[in-house]
């Protein structure tokens, strides 16, 4: 028992440690643009904003949950739209690379599947942006770093670097501890009878494949990967898990765009069931990687 705990808490320091440099930099950017650059960048944001889906699915191939978790941190700050945060969450990837690196998977094989979920990100942000600011007329919603930085209740006047420890250091503990219960939990059910629960099934299998996907721990990507690869599920699971997959972004989603629940649960639905669609439409169309 106290092995598997202190195994849980070293596996949880290492998910921590990995997000923490991207954890820094952007709360040193956002805390470079309020301070430094003022309404002028605030402004070149908002134009650039409709593009941001497009540059959110093409910054969201890169490995690991570092860019989710940024992206959180940039949409709580309303720099970034939710069709953005979204092709960021569709594209990550978490740690399906380095598991296709290691497995020796054919470089066309893992290109196709990054091209993949880069597209899809992008497509769907772009339809959440549309829906939401369109459809439903509801203004983009900016605000400077300022707001965020006294909801949370810090002396931003303390000057860039120290503010940007003080949000890094209090986001990087809660990921740690929410961390620390999620690897307790999966120890406890087991990874084995996790990947139970997905079976190669048209539908069930993405919809069950999503809701693994949504579980802000690398464990989740983790499970499908190797569910892939091992030939157990399809190629339509296999894309709704990883698509579904933010890692910690939507965990911080919620710490950081508190007191919107609403808001947050409509993107985490958004999120789910644009991955399922997908994965679906994969299936259908018979599409293999």
């Amino acid at each position: 028992m106290i092995e598997r705990l202190l195994a849980s808490l070293a596996d949880a320091l290492l998910d921590t440690l990995k997000i923490l440099p991207f954890l820094f930099l952007t709360y040193l950017i956002m805390e470079w643009l309020e301070h430094k650059t003022g309404s002028r960048t605030q402004a070149a944001i908002r134009r650039a904003g409709k593009m941001g889906p497009f540059f959110g699915g093409i910054l969201g191939v890169f490995p690991q949950c570092g860019f989710s978790a940024a992206a959180s941190n940039l949409y709580a700050g309303g720099l970034i739209t939710a069709g953005t945060l979204v092709a960021v969450f569709l594209s990550t990837s978490d740690e399906m690379l380095p598991i296709f690196i290691s497995e020796a998977v054919p470089v066309g094989t893992i290109i196709n599947v990054l091209a993949a979920k880069m597209l899809l990100g992008i497509i769907s942000g772009f339809v959440l942006d549309f829906l939401y600011h369109r459809l439903l007329r509801k203004e983009i919603r900016y605000k400077n770093i300022h707001t965020m930085c006294e909801s949370e209740h810090c002396r931003c006047e303390e000057g860039i670097f120290p503010s940007a420890v003080r949000h890094t250091l209090q986001i990087t503990l809660f990921i740690f501890l929410i961390t620390v219960v999620l690897n307790i939990l999966i120890e406890g059910i087991g990874e084995d009878r996790l990947s139970d629960l997905v079976l190669n099934i048209p539908v069930a299998g993405e919809l069950i494949a999503g809701l693994i996907g949504l579980i802000p721990n690398c464990a989740a990507s983790v499970v499908i990967t190797q569910l892939y690869l091992e030939g157990i599920i399809g190629a339509g699971p296999m894309m709704t898990g990883l698509l579904a997959g933010a890692g910690v972004g939507v965990l911080l989603l919620c710490r950081m765009n508190h007191g919107r629940v609403r808001q947050n649960a409509g993107i985490i639905a958004f999120l789910y069931l644009s991955s399922v669609a997908w994965g679906i439409a994969i299936d259908l169309l018979g599409v293999s990687f």
